[in-house]
């Protein structure tokens, strides 16, 4: 299947978590919710039954749930949700495995980071174009983005504009919205603001040009920004969805 840089539209087609279920649909004129889980598959099942199903809402498969998970953790969270599912596998190395294990798990989108060597970058985007996924790069700790971009066969569906978790406790470090129009000038891909973003950052996302805002699920002890898993996280979410449409 050929990558659609404009709509970012694939068919419905067969996989291997079912004949005809949809994969990703993602447009640019839309604004998405996604949401992160990042503890364990007890949360997954805690929490992902009660946020009412939209096209707007991806469900993602945080790293450290898949390191503390493995592929069922993946195959949980596509168990119970049938829309939007991305696999952070944050992929370094080792692209074609990671990506099929992904996407036989139930994902239809996956990360790789932008510090990966270009070899990697090419051969992920390539086997998830394959595969009928979106593919991410996240840019964590990457300087300049459009460089990364640059240097690449074929650009991404998603560039990530991440703030790392260890990194938003420092003061003043904030998500660097000024890669989105110089990236935007050479490539036509979705945006994805990723990194301590509550209500009030993802206002300031969509402002600033995001098409995609990354809330994490944290709990009420933990230092981080995002969504309270002791709160109602289904109607949170619908706050959110209103907040960036």
């Amino acid at each position: 299947m050929s990558f659609v840089p404009s709509s970012l539209v694939f068919r419905r087609a067969r996989s291997r978590w079912g004949a005809g279920s949809p994969l990703m649909i993602l447009d640019e004129k839309t604004r998405y919710l996604q949401i992160a889980f990042n503890y364990d598959v007890a949360l997954v099942r805690r929490v992902l039954p009660t946020i009412v199903h939209s096209e707007r809402i991806l469900i993602e498969a945080g790293t450290p749930f898949i390191k503390r998970e493995g592929s069922a953790g993946i195959r949980a969270i596509r168990s119970l949700w049938d829309g939007h599912v991305v696999a952070d596998l944050k992929t370094v190395d080792g692209a074609l495995g990671e990506v099929q294990e992904a996407h036989a798990a139930g994902a239809n989108a996956a990360t790789v980071l932008g510090s990966s060597p270009p070899e990697a970058l090419d051969l992920f985007i390539a086997h998830c174009a394959a595969l009928g996924m979106n593919s991410m790069i996240d840019m964590l700790g990457v300087k300049d983005p459009l460089k990364v971009l640059m240097q690449l066969q074929t650009p991404p569906n998603v560039v990530v504009l991440h703030l790392g978790r260890d990194e938003e406790s420092t003061r003043g470090k904030m998500i660097q919205y000024r890669h989105v129009s110089r990236v935007r000038s050479k490539f036509n891909v979705l945006i994805s603001a990723a990194g301590g973003v509550g209500l009030k950052q993802a206002r300031s996302a969509i402002f600033n040009g995001a098409n995609i805002v990354v809330a994490n699920l944290v709990h009420p002890d933990d230092p981080w920004t995002g969504i309270s898993t002791e709160t109602d996280v289904a109607e949170m979410a619908q706050q959110f969805l209103v907040t960036i449409e």
